[in-house]
């Protein structure tokens, strides 16, 4: 009978959402990036509803394996954003448990100063010092040549995001990190489904990361997930999402290692309940089923949001390819199939016009313009008005709140994608009348410029 109600709930929702659909008006405006949800999301939100389990459960269980499998990756952990997979990941790199490896207070690791500050923000929160490499400005990606000359024996780990979906260069970070021992990993919240040599973006270094916000390739309103292919990993991710604990049960479930207790830690006494023995400091930040329910039917849909994507990315630089004297196009690797996120314009140094010029134009005119996130993050307040001991390329130590124009120098590239480098959205509501739009405003906005 229970069966017979549920189907029946489900079915009136699904009717409901037939004439009460969310609708966009893109004729008015065209957004940089939106959720796409169907009857099956609604649908999944009302079964996990009727379940009452308030916390992860079955659907968390379901999204973490079919995640793993869509990425061919061993482990998939969920958690509540892509900002908090960021900082499960380099904080499991903190961990005692990697002996000689772990990261500790004063290391180093590299990234890059043109990108979202939550691939820079667990650096710093976890008393490491980041190192600013700067990027290439044809994939506004780390530029892999600078990398090498910017270690010191002090570096331990690099830390990078492949820019809105489209994949670095993998074997030469890969061949640097095995030079030198360090840990890889990959910011990939923008790049679910991108692949290098036909591997998953996430799943070549030691640890992958990824976001579910709702602007995002996926969403489930709030989430992100951590992946390694590296089971000690693994279980240390675990622990510092679920509040540092050691035991790696899972809700509800009891004596999964069958030495509940048998076993000693720390100072504790013999058998003391390995449920209750933590062994790091840290957080909770596991997600709902409801989020996962989400989740899990928007990745069934993954496949053809990412054919979308492509398609819109690709038509819009092909519409716009007669431009090239005033744009820098993005450059795919020929390695790389990127996922794009959204469609990255550089405007080229010229007299006619200024980015800050195009992107009002187009807003005015109802298309929806985005910067590269933090443009170049060393010169944002959360920067210039802390204490932030740093590196950029191969200078020595300095304090981010002190430094001076010709340190900024340091950085060409990331200063010019701040003041030149815009993206416009390709996500899979959008279609060729979007994309023609933009291009037709783009093409007026030239003319009237260089007339």
């Amino acid at each position: 009978m229970s069966d017979v109600l549920r189907n029946a709930v489900k079915s009136a929702a699904k009717m409901y959402f037939k004439f009460n659909k969310p609708k966009r008006n893109l004729k008015k405006y065209i957004p940089v990036s939106g959720k796409v949800l169907d009857n099956d999301d609604l649908c999944n939100l009302i079964d996990v509803s009727l379940d009452m389990w308030l916390t992860t459960g079955r659907f968390n269980d379901e999204f973490e394996k079919n995640l793993s499998e869509f990425l061919h990756v061993k482990y998939a952990a969920t958690t509540n954003s892509g900002s908090s997979a960021n900082l499960l990941a380099l904080s499991a790199l903190t961990s005692y448990k990697l002996g000689e490896k772990q990261l500790k207070k004063g290391d180093e690791v590299i990234t890059v100063a043109s990108g979202f500050p939550t691939t820079v923000n667990p650096i710093i929160q976890l008393g490491l010092i980041p190192v600013f490499v700067d990027c290439n400005l044809e994939t506004c990606n780390i530029d892999e040549t600078k990398l090498e000359q910017s270690l010191t024996e002090k570096t331990k780990a690099i830390f990078v995001a492949h820019t809105l979906g489209n994949p670095y260069n993998l074997d030469k970070i890969l061949e640097i990190c095995k030079k030198y021992s360090l840990w890889l990993i990959e910011d990939s919240c923008d790049a679910l489904g991108a692949t290098y040599k036909n591997q998953n973006v996430g799943t070549v270094g030691h640890i992958g990361t990824f976001s579910f916000y709702p602007a995002h390739h996926i969403t489930m309103g709030e989430g992100g997930a951590v992946v390694t292919n590296d089971t000690q990993l693994h279980r240390i991710i675990l622990s510092f999402r679920d509040w540092g604990r050691d035991c790696w049960c899972k809700p509800g479930h009891d004596n999964t290692c069958k030495n509940r207790f048998a076993m000693q830690f720390g100072n504790l006494p013999l058998g003391y309940d390995h449920k209750y023995t933590y062994s790091h400091i840290g957080y909770n930040l596991k997600i709902t089923d409801w989020q996962a329910a989400i989740g899990l039917s928007q990745l069934k849909k993954l496949p053809k949001f990412l054919e979308k994507r492509t398609e819109n990315a690709n038509y819009l630089i092909n519409k716009l390819k007669d431009l090239e004297k005033y744009f820098i196009f993005p450059k795919v690797d020929n390695d790389s199939k990127p996922s794009w996120f959204g469609l990255l314009l550089s405007v080229k140094q010229n007299d006619k016009f200024t980015k800050q010029q195009l992107v009002e134009y187009l807003e005015q005119n109802g298309v929806g313009t985005r910067q590269l996130f933090a443009g170049n993050i060393l010169r944002q307040p959360m920067m210039t008005e802390n204490e932030i001991p740093l590196r950029i390329g191969n200078s020595t130590l300095l304090l981010s709140n002190k430094l001076t124009e010709n340190e900024y120098k340091l950085l060409p590239n990331a200063d010019y994608i701040m003041n030149n480098t815009f993206w416009v959205g390709v996500f899979p509501a959008l279609g060729k009348k979007e994309m023609d739009k933009i291009s037709k405003l783009v093409h007026d906005f030239i003319k009237e410029k260089i007339k």
